[in-house]
């Protein structure tokens, strides 16, 4: 079989690669890891949604594979080092995304700015605008270029850090967005957005190390990995006062629970992952994914050659999309 589709796509890029390959589309076997691994044997091509895992074990499973394809956001359950040891390329369209998370970052932005008030310099509580806010942008990933135009628009001034990139990096000076350590960032920012690509080294990389320096009143939106936040820090920002609210539209399971930091605080708003899921970014993402898998399969050697590394760091980032091939 060329190609097991686990995640549902658009009818029309379904109709494009059956045109072209052997396919299987087989959403029932999201939930049955079981028997999802033994359907990988002979597969040359899968394209999965977030709840299935894509680890070493899953990968011994297929001896043939050479491409994962994730059209909804994020690489959560994929083990890229695993994936790069094994010669698989992680395929997403990582620029698909960029302006309908943008929009939901400057629509949040809004949001908590004008109905989380603060103190006036009269003593009445008002909102603030978002064109006299200082913004920080944590990781200048594609999202935070489409929202550096949108800001611009609004007036805002707007500062960066992703330790992925030095200081001097030109992406800074092109975006026209000033960079700063974190600390800084934090210290100087009235609302905060976080974009930054999630791997394990920057797990709790948001905690008692740097929340406690958030600028008072600070709104913080995420469409990040919520594994970038140490719990017990955010809860502590958030309810002493130092974080006026924050939004988070990635949450993992069980973070609300009675007994976690995270229960109950009422200026937490957490959104179920729909900053990125709009029906022109999934369109536009299935069609990146659809492509450069057609690429991996017609290549010489089953893909061999066209091979792109998927190592932390170093994603498969597939620019700009048209909306059909």
């Amino acid at each position: 079989m060329d190609l097991l589709i686990i995640e549902p796509l658009e009818a029309e890029v379904m109709q494009w690669l059956e045109s072209r390959y052997a396919i299987r589309s087989a959403p029932e076997l999201a939930p049955d890891p079981r028997a999802f691994r033994q359907a990988l044997y002979n597969v040359r091509a899968l394209i999965v949604p977030p709840s299935v895992t894509i680890d070493a074990q899953a990968l011994h499973y297929a001896p043939v594979l050479r491409a994962v394809g994730r059209v909804s956001a994020g690489a959560e359950n994929i083990d890229l080092d695993a994936c790069a040891r094994a010669r698989v390329e992680v395929v997403r369209g990582l620029t698909a995304t960029a302006q309908a998370e943008a929009e939901f970052m400057i629509g949040a932005l809004l949001s908590l700015l004008r109905r989380v008030p603060v103190v006036g310099s009269d003593g009445m509580l008002v909102g603030r605008e978002l064109g006299a806010a200082t913004v920080g942008l944590i990781g200048m990933a594609p999202a935070a270029r489409t929202m550096t135009q949108m800001l611009a628009g609004f007036g805002s001034t707007m500062v960066g850090y992703d330790p992925a990139l030095h200081a001097s990096d030109s992406v800074f000076e092109r975006w026209k967005v000033k960079p700063l350590g974190l600390r800084e960032l934090l210290e100087q920012s009235d609302a905060v957005c976080v974009q930054l690509s999630y791997f394990s080294r920057y797990r709790g990389l948001l905690g008692e190390r740097f929340l406690p320096f958030c600028k008072p009143n600070q709104v913080i939106v995420s469409i990040a990995h919520s594994a970038l936040f140490d719990e017990a820090s955010l809860a502590e920002a958030l309810t002493g006062g130092r974080v006026a609210a924050a939004w988070l539209d990635s949450l993992e399971p069980g973070a609300l629970d009675q007994g976690r930091p995270l229960h109950g605080i009422e200026n937490l708003q957490i959104t179920p992952r729909v900053a990125s899921t709009t029906r022109e970014s999934r369109l536009r993402s299935a069609w990146a994914v659809a492509r450069r898998i057609d690429e991996i399969l017609s290549a010489p050697g089953h893909g061999a050659r066209g091979f792109k590394s998927t190592a932390p760091g170093d994603p498969a980032d597939l620019a700009a999309e048209p909306l059909s091939p």
